[in-house]
């Protein structure tokens, strides 16, 4: 069965790291285009995503989005929102909530998100 909102993505997470979830049926779908396309890049990204969502090792790669794109509202609470650049165009955002250690997968693709244009 495909993923949907809610659901984890998969794998589980380990022990002391953080949750990784899909916030949006749109991500989950997006997603499995990523890792299709890119699956080494897509496992990366998951690590990243799972053991240090808002410290990045490499600024470029790894950034909190800007202006009207840095916060997005989940479930009620107001997170922020960062991007993990998987591949040129392919672009994962996601929003930390470090209260739950859950990350959020809020938007995931091949192809650079227009609403950045």
């Amino acid at each position: 069965m495909p993923a949907k909102r809610g659901d984890r993505v998969a794998p589980p997470a380990r022990s002391g790291g953080w949750e990784a979830r899909f916030a949006t049926s749109e991500a989950a779908k997006g997603w499995e285009e990523l890792r299709r396309i890119a699956r080494a890049n897509t496992w990366e990204a998951w690590v990243v995503l799972t053991e240090r969502p808002t410290r990045p090792e490499n600024p470029a790669r790894q950034h909190r989005l800007r202006g009207q794109l840095a916060e997005r509202v989940i479930g009620g609470r107001t997170l922020e929102q960062w991007q993990y650049e998987v591949t040129a165009g392919g672009r994962i955002w996601y929003c930390p909530d470090a209260e739950r250690r859950i990350v959020w997968v809020v938007a995931a693709g091949p192809a650079h998100p227009k609403t950045t244009e």
